[in-house]
């Protein structure tokens, strides 16, 4: 009998379907804590992004505002210049506006009997058309500001002035001093004198301001109708035409810097824009939001610093003295993640050291 042996299979054991339904859930739990994490490091690397962006655009913006807040006053008589008034004059004149007609500003006319001040605070007035910017923390105050001095960078006061027409003051001749080594570039060379400027003229009979509406090489003229409304030939006062006959006239460039916002009609959001004398804006910085000042401002009446007042004028106080000047800006990240944006905040203080000075430690 022959014995038939059947082969022996050795079987090996294999994972069951409740082991494996059980790895399946460890792996997804896994690779889901990787994906979370993976997204949160993301997440914090666009807040970075957005941060950083934002604090650099809104810094380069203060840093330009600074420069020029800083600057009030400077050159300027003690306790500013009275533009035209009195009889045949044609109103308040202007700032913020352009050669077009077009102004900035809301409420653009010199304050207090048409006077200019070093600095022109002004609240509630911020932004162009009085335009509403919807991603303005509540309640959304934007102020603008108007900085008014010298520029010491074209040298105007190296041409001898003389009037024309005696008793005119609708044109000056610039001829270049003689005793000046090397002579002084023409007046309309490049990063010289402007349609639109503001040319300030003092001589022995006082200081007056006149915006320029033609010019050559060696004449300027202040022709009525200008279009910040400062020339007024026939006011009885506060003019050019009440100067020309003084004796030693020395002309300096002036810079009315005007800090604002605008709404573009495209949708996009508010930009902080640089206005100049007459001449067209320019834009600063994009997706700022919200721009506010307050002044520390001295009390004549009680000897006392007023801190953060932000409306020196409509309090009755004037701008010459203020002490410092308080800014706040508030910008909007231009990089959206998840359809989310970034505000912060940036503040700084200028000290007006142009301005009227009050020892406030007396």
């Amino acid at each position: 009998m022959v014995n038939m042996h059947m082969p022996k299979h050795k079987t090996e054991r294999g994972f069951t379907l409740l082991e494996l339904t059980v790895a399946i859930s460890l792996g997804l739990i896994v690779m889901g804590a990787m994906a979370g994490l993976f997204k949160a490091g993301m997440d914090s690397a666009m807040l970075l992004t957005q941060r950083a962006e934002t604090q650099q655009n809104m810094r380069a913006a203060v840093d330009l505002m600074v420069k020029d807040i800083s600057m009030a006053g400077a050159g300027l008589p003690s306790g500013g210049i009275q533009l035209p008034t009195g009889a045949g004059s044609n109103g308040f004149s202007t700032y913020g506006c352009d050669q077009t007609g077009a102004c900035h500003v809301p409420g653009n006319t010199y304050p207090t009997g048409n006077y200019m001040y070093g600095v022109l605070p002004g609240y509630k007035n911020g932004v162009e058309n009085n335009g509403i910017v919807p991603a303005a923390p509540l309640p959304a105050i934007d102020s603008s500001i108007t900085s008014i001095y010298s520029d010491y960078n074209f040298p105007l006061w190296e041409y001898q002035v003389t009037f024309p027409v005696p008793g005119n003051g609708t044109t000056i001749t610039l001829t270049p001093d003689p005793s000046i080594v090397p002579a002084p570039p023409a007046i309309n060379s490049p990063g010289g004198i402007q349609v639109g400027d503001l040319i300030m003229l003092s001589n022995s009979l006082g200081t007056a301001v006149g915006e320029v509406t033609n010019l050559t090489p060696t004449s300027i003229d202040f022709a009525d109708l200008d279009a910040l409304n400062i020339n007024q030939n026939g006011a009885a006062s506060n003019n050019i035409r009440a100067i020309s006959g003084g004796a030693s006239t020395v002309a300096y460039r002036l810079f009315a810097v005007t800090y604002y916002l605008t709404v573009p009609a495209n949708g996009q959001l508010p930009r902080l824009m640089r206005q100049v004398n007459g001449l067209d804006p320019v834009p600063v910085a994009d997706n700022i939001i919200n721009l506010q000042f307050s002044y520390d401002i001295y009390n004549s009446t009680t000897s006392a610093l007023e801190a953060n007042q932000p409306d020196p004028l409509g309090a009755g106080d004037s701008p010459n003295l203020v002490q410092k000047i308080n800014i706040v800006v508030m910008g909007q990240s231009m990089i959206n993640h998840g359809n989310k944006s970034q505000n912060l905040s940036l503040g700084t203080s200028v000290s007006a050291r142009n301005m009227a000075f009050r020892n406030r430690y007396q």
